[in-house]
């Protein structure tokens, strides 16, 4: 599933859902890397 992230005020990060972290944060993988930050909510 895709899934959309944030890792900086103006970075957004789009990739496959790994898992969720206990802070409430999301890892993507993209490629073979994987990026952490916080899920961008969705549109209505």
């Amino acid at each position: 599933m895709i899934k959309t992230i944030r890792i900086g005020n103006y970075i957004s990060v789009q990739g496959n859902f790994v898992k969720k972290t206990e802070g409430g944060k999301m890892v993507v993988r993209v490629g073979d890397k994987l990026f952490t930050g916080t899920p961008v909510g969705q549109c209505a």
